[in-house]
Order: C-alpha cells, then sequence, then structure tokens
C-alpha cells in the first residue's frame, strides 16, 4: 500500500505514533513544489494522497494515478484539490472538518483583542521609552473592551460556533450570518442573533470571516462589503486570504474608513512582499495585525487531524467508507 505524501516529512513523522497507520503502508514523501509529472514517476502507483493545505491536487495527476482511491486534505481545506476530477475518477476527496476548530477560535479571539488593544503600537512604543505617553494617551482615547463589542460571524460552521462559544466568556454581543439559519436551539446555545448580511455589516464592531472559499465568496470582502461596515469596525479573517479583495482593505486602513484589521491568511501564500497590504503606509501600519496563518497549526490540533488521516486511509483500505467525504461521493 503506497501513500503519495505532500507534506512536511518531519511534521507526519513527528505524529506518525499517535496514528493507526497499517504496517504494511510505504510513505512516498514528495516535494510540495515538485511537478505533477514528477510525482507520476516517483508515486504514480499510490493508491492514497495526503495533502497538506498548499499543495495543488490536479485533474493531471488525479487522471495518470491509476490505483489512486483516496486524497486526504491535512487540515481542513480544500480549495487546492480537483474535486470534481477525483468525483468522475471515483476516488473520495476527504477534509478533517472541525479538527482545527478550537484553536482557529482562540487565534480569532486573539486578533481581536490584539486590535482593541492596539498591542502592535503599544509594544513598539514602550521599546521605544515612551510607555507612560502611551499609557496617557490610549486612556485618553478609551480602550474597548469584548464585552462591549457587537461581534458579527459571517458563516457560522465549526469554526465559527467555536469563537462564539469564547466569546460568550467575554460576555460580548454575538450575531451572525450565513446562508442557512441555525435552528432556534443552535442559536440559544451559542447565544447568537441572526442578522441578514447587510444589518450585520452596518451594526457590528467586529466582522470575523468564516466561510470556505467557493466562486461566489473570493473577493467577497471588496469596496462595497467594507461601504457598508461601521466607521471604525475591526476586520478578521482566519479564513482564507482569497475571500479578501487586499487593495480595497489597504485603501480603507490607510484612509480610515475601518478601524483595523487581523489577518491569519493572504493571497497567494507563501506571501510575498509586494502583496499590497505589506505596503501600507508607515503611520497606518500598526492598523493591520498579522499571524503567519498559523491559526489552525496548534500541536493538538495536528494530532487530530493526522488521526483522521490515517483512520481514513485505513478505513478505505479496509473497503469501508471514509469520514468527511467532500466531494459527493
Amino acid at each position: 500500500m503506497k501513500i503519495a505524501v505532500f507534506s512536511d516529512r518531519k511534521r507526519v513523522e513527528k505524529y506518525l505514533p499517535f496514528c493507526n497507520v497499517a504496517d504494511q503502508a510505504e510513505l512516498l514523501f514528495l516535494e510540495r513544489d515538485c511537478t505533477d509529472e514528477e510525482a507520476i514517476i516517483k508515486a504514480g502507483d499510490a493508491e492514497y494522497i495526503f495533502a497538506d493545505a498548499i499543495k495543488e491536487v490536479s485533474e493531471f495527476l488525479i487522471t495518470h494515478m491509476p490505483n489512486l482511491k483516496l486524497i486526504h486534505s491535512e487540515g481542513v481545506g480544500f480549495n487546492r484539490i480537483d474535486v470534481e476530477a477525483a468525483r468522475k475518477c471515483r476516488v473520495f476527496v476527504c477534509n478533517n472538518k472541525g479538527a482545527n476548530a478550537g484553536a482557529v477560535a482562540e487565534q480569532t479571539i486573539l486578533l481581536m483583542l490584539g486590535l482593541l488593544r492596539d498591542v502592535l503600537n503599544g509594544d513598539k512604543q514602550v521599546r521605544l521609552g515612551n510607555q507612560i505617553q502611551t499609557k496617557e494617551r490610549m486612556m485618553f482615547e478609551g480602550i474597548t473592551e469584548l464585552a462591549d463589542c457587537k461581534v458579527g460571524l459571517i458563516g457560522f460552521g465549526d469554526i465559527a460556533r467555536e469563537t462564539a462559544k469564547r466569546l460568550m466568556a467575554f460576555q460580548a454581543q454575538i450575531y451572525y450570518y450565513s446562508r442557512t439559519r441555525a435552528s432556534v436551539e443552535i442559536e440559544e446555545a451559542y447565544q447568537v442573533r441572526y442578522l441578514e448580511l447587510e444589518e450585520l455589516l452596518s451594526k457590528c464592531d467586529i466582522v470575523s470571516l468564516h466561510m470556505p472559499v467557493t466562486p461566489t465568496t473570493i473577493e467577497m470582502v471588496d469596496e462595497a462589503f467594507i461601504d457598508k461596515m461601521k466607521k471604525g469596525a475591526i476586520l478578521i479573517n482566519t479564513a482564507r486570504g482569497e475571500l479578501v479583495d487586499q487593495e480595497a482593505l489597504k485603501e480603507a486602513l490607510s484612509c480610515g474608513k475601518i478601524g483595523g484589521a487581523g489577518l491569519d491568511t493572504l493571497s497567494p501564500e507563501p506571501v510575498m512582499l509586494d502583496n499590497p497590504l505589506l505596503l501600507l503606509p508607515e503611520d497606518k501600519q500598526y492598523k493591520l495585525l498579522l499571524s503567519p496563518h498559523i491559526g489552525g497549526t496548534t500541536d493538538g490540533a495536528f494530532r487530530k487531524m493526522h488521526q483522521g488521516v490515517w483512520n481514513n486511509i485505513f478505513r478505505v483500505m479496509q473497503g469501508g467508507r471514509p469520514e468527511n467525504i467532500v466531494n459527493g461521493l
């Protein structure tokens, strides 16, 4: 049984002791940036693909691996996998739905708090010897607590719900928008209220994105979206960089349309120095709090995700159906 692994070898080997790996499994480690032709030469007869979120799994690769049974995302995202080509070839595509939801929710709260407390500029000013002046300025201008914020979650899947659970502890007012409204029981359990998107944008002090990348959500946060946001509001994105029109966000931060943005992900990745959000005017840079797409990459999350991959491989090897199928088979 051969498994083509497009992920960091050290990371995969680190979590193997926690996983149910078949004795006969032969792991074929390939570089993420290897071409499809190189992958086919080295692992064309593999039955399984284990791919991280960055690796593109193309129709060409899928159709040239005749023994392929399962393509598994290392994490939750699967937008780099050609799910339709896999479906036509009767190849399962699976992800680790919900496995890192708590971890990403923590990152979401961190970005909210970091912007509300102006941690970037505060840290800088203390290091410059301006501690007391900065303290006095911030006290005069006012520091907003999460408890005094209306927080709007766009999308209400696993991560948004875990975020809502954590926001409850801060006593924030929590609203959400989703194409499908949750049941009354779910809304009560998470202490959330449903709003249509435009009302949510105009009402909430913090807007947090929790949607997948689809043809209808790519760059949904554009100039028109931002214009509907409450003046001075904060945008949080721990989902996918492709959801945001980065030029529009740069302009909104530069001219003060919104109060700040906390982003765990940009587009494309790897992030290059010419990304427009890295070119903000110097006096506006503190309004943008970035993290290197680590929201869902905690040790606990990786352990659960790798267990999910190997358990599904074992299920298929035994002739069963895997869990968390995302391509309709």
